[in-house]
């Protein structure tokens, strides 16, 4: 008998369709830009079961409930990065999401939101400067796994927040479905997701 007949991991047939590669890719005009401009917090739990576009799981088009997202304006230093974690002894691939912030001025108001935030692990979506938005801690939230609360030395030093966020999924971040009316922009994608985003600011309207 041979050696493929013994072991049928050999047989083409039995290839993991997961694992089969489709396009290939061209170098993409220089037409994108770096940075994050806000972010959107969600309680756990609270999306519901979630739909995907038929032609593209990547894409989600909906979720089942109806959470309601805070959303925190952000500038200059934030980012979202998504750290690829595969393992071959293990046979294992993660994604690890981190989410680091930087929030400008320190008041009474923002000590208690973000002591909410460091105690729960919230669903988040990631809006950066070329219209996409990512949901973040899609199955097992993000919990915030570092940060400061710092007055700073000089006069032009940083009196405010730094966060870090993680999460690990199973997948990379999926884009939210990019909303099709004229004139539309990143939050109506979320809002036609079922979302709503709350009028609740801190530090003006």
């Amino acid at each position: 008998m041979s050696l493929k007949a013994c072991l049928p991991f050999f047989n083409n047939k039995n290839k993991t369709m997961s694992c089969t590669l489709s396009t290939g890719r061209k170098e993409p005009c220089k037409d994108v830009v770096g940075g994050i401009r806000a972010v959107y917090f969600a309680d756990f739990g609270d999306l519901g079961a979630i739909s995907y576009d038929t032609t593209d799981d990547e894409v989600i088009t909906t979720f089942g409930g109806t959470p309601e997202f805070f959303e925190y304006e952000v500038k200059g230093t934030s980012s979202f990065t998504q750290n690829i974690q595969s393992n071959r002894e293990n046979g294992t691939t993660a994604f690890e999401q981190v989410l680091e912030l930087t929030l400008h001025k320190l008041s009474k108001e923002d000590h208690k939101e973000l002591k909410v935030l460091a105690f729960g692990r919230p669903h988040v979506l990631v809006e950066d400067y070329n219209g996409n938005v990512f949901a973040a801690g899609l199955e097992h939230g993000m919990d915030v796994t570092g940060g400061t609360v710092v007055t700073g030395g000089a006069m032009g030093d940083l009196s405010g927040y730094t966060l870090t966020l993680t999460g690990m999924e199973r997948k990379p971040a999926n884009f939210i479905k990019e909303a099709t009316d004229a004139g539309d922009g990143p939050k109506d994608s979320i809002t036609d997701t079922t979302a709503t985003i709350s009028t609740s600011y801190l530090h003006g309207a």
